[in-house]
């Protein structure tokens, strides 16, 4: 048996908001315009038997912006930054250099008091491995572009460090295949979005 999730990144902000840890502000007006530029072509991800969003305003409004009312899922959430919640790389590196740099080098490092990036990682395969297996089941989980990166290391079983290497845009899609303890990932054929500047 096996299961297929598809999962969708969260729309983005405004590209002049810098990018910061457990974001939760809400879809501003340029990540709506995102969903509904897209809308026409993830709109037959809606059909999927289970649908799934992580608990951040973005997720949410994302999955509910392109019709697929998804149930919140609270291991879909990012990773627990501590004290740096809020903050931009920038301004943690600005207040502890050598905690982010620790946090950077050690995949088990927690300078900021909250989850390792190790244990964000099983958290979020932990969700994977216990979703409703049914063979063919197709499942669309919405949720921040750290969480499919974490994802994606746990289903290639890859160092945690290659966490670091993967970059997940606005509103794609990244499909994985298989049953708990092992997953592939899958390569579908989509129409080529244009790539904005």
């Amino acid at each position: 048996m096996a299961l297929r999730v598809t999962f969708v990144a969260a729309a983005g902000s405004s590209s002049a908001l810098a990018e910061r840890f457990e974001d939760d502000r809400p879809l501003d007006q340029a990540g709506w315009g995102e969903v509904q530029r897209v809308a026409h072509e993830l709109l037959p991800l809606a059909a999927a038997d289970l649908r799934y969003c992580s608990p951040a305003p973005r997720s949410r409004a994302t999955g509910e912006g392109l019709g697929y009312a998804p149930l919140v899922q609270l291991a879909l959430r990012d990773c627990d930054m501590g004290r740096w919640r809020g903050l931009t790389l920038g301004e943690a590196m600005a207040r502890e250099p050598e905690a982010v740099d620790a946090w950077l080098a050690d995949p088990r490092a927690t300078p900021h008091g909250g989850e390792s990036l190790l244990d964000f990682i099983r958290r979020v395969g932990g969700w994977l491995d216990t979703r409703p297996l049914e063979d063919g089941c197709g499942v669309v989980a919405v949720a921040e572009p750290s969480v499919i990166r974490a994802a994606l290391v746990y289903v290639l079983k890859a160092p945690p460090e290659t966490y670091w290497n993967i970059d997940v845009r606005s509103l794609s899609t990244t499909g994985v295949a298989g049953r708990p303890g092992r997953w592939s990932l899958r390569l579908d054929g989509m129409s080529a979005q244009p790539m904005r500047a």
